[in-house]
């Protein structure tokens, strides 16, 4: 296996309408969803082994959910279904720039029941790469699952891939997002976070002194990301060594998953450079910067469709954008 990503996955119903709340929409998409799982997606259609692990309701969302990632190439053995609790449900709308409000259906959702027993460890022991975010930090047990499955991941030497998602109603309050979110950082080894984000985990004002207190933060990372929605992403490398990459011009529709493509694309051109955590130290930083111009383009391609696992593009759109654009500049 090369990814292995744990976590959530939900339904988003995603507004047709731009520029209206959730109240206002006349009807809604249906597209599953959930950062781990489509960053899973995302992984796979770039060509990568992925797997999800995670737990949904044993309901037709739930079912839906699987079969949606086993037709996109994710092996889903390892997720678990509860009869006690249903799948999540997230009520997207889209604002003019196609930025996004949610109101989510949980209390509780299946997801939060993961348990750490219910981890399929050899999965993760057998992987280059495990990927996870922050929402199965906010309630037990999963909090005690995901822990777990980074310890197991380090011993087994993978890469550790770390999105803090910031998710406002979700948490009881900030104090306690923050202190949680900030919990796993020595942990991991590849680090992407919006600028929000990044902002609010280190108290800094600008990107430029968030990233740096970030790597202060996470100081075992070799990668560490910023990004800035349409105006690119910046980078720091263990060495110190960091710099901007440019956004892409495209038609904004819907950012739903445009962040967790970033992470897909970001770990399928590490993965191509370093198969486990000891070979990832020694990328030079010029490789990771191609990296992230690379992540910065599947996060775009994926911001011109509604939906995030309906809109992530496969390696040959990725490579067909890329030819359209011209060589990197910074």
């Amino acid at each position: 296996m090369d990814i292995v990503c744990l976590g959530e996955a939900l339904i988003d119903f995603v507004a047709l309408e731009t520029g209206v709340s959730v109240a206002e929409a006349s009807g809604f998409l249906k597209a599953p969803g959930g950062a781990p799982a489509n960053v899973a997606v995302g992984a796979a259609r770039l060509g990568l082994r992925a797997a999800f692990l995670g737990k949904v309701g044993d309901d037709p969302f739930g079912h839906c959910l699987r079969d949606t990632l086993a037709t996109n190439g994710v092996d889903t053995r390892g997720m678990r279904f509860s009869s006690s609790a249903r799948t999540a449900l997230a009520f997207v709308s889209l604002q003019s720039n196609g930025e996004r409000d949610f109101s989510f259906y949980r209390n509780p959702a299946a997801d939060a029941l993961y348990r750490a027993d219910e981890v399929d460890v050899e999965t993760i022991a057998s992987s280059k790469v495990l990927h996870f975010g922050s929402i199965s930090l906010i309630e037990q047990p999963t909090r005690s699952a995901t822990r777990h499955a980074v310890l197991e991941a380090r011993r087994a030497g993978c890469i550790v891939s770390y999105d803090p998602n910031w998710r406002p109603p979700l948490w009881p309050d900030e104090e306690t997002a923050v202190r949680r979110m900030r919990q796993p950082l020595p942990l991991v080894d590849v680090l992407k976070a919006s600028e929000e984000e990044a902002c609010l985990l280190t108290g800094e004002a600008s990107p430029e002194a968030a990233i740096e207190h970030l790597a202060a933060l996470a100081k075992r990372a070799t990668v560490v990301t910023v990004t800035l929605g349409s105006g690119g992403a910046m980078w720091r490398h263990r060495s110190g060594k960091g710099g901007h990459v440019r956004g892409f011009a495209v038609e904004a529709i819907d950012t739903t998953g445009a962040g967790d493509g970033f992470v897909a694309g970001l770990l399928a051109h590490l993965t191509e450079l370093a198969p486990r955590r000891r070979a990832l130290r020694e990328v030079e930083p010029e490789a990771v910067e191609r990296a992230v111009r690379y992540a910065c383009a599947v996060g775009a391609i994926t911001a011109t469709a509604r939906g995030a696992i309906p809109a992530l593009p496969d390696r040959a759109a990725v490579d067909r954008f890329l030819a359209t654009v011209g060589p990197m500049s910074c």
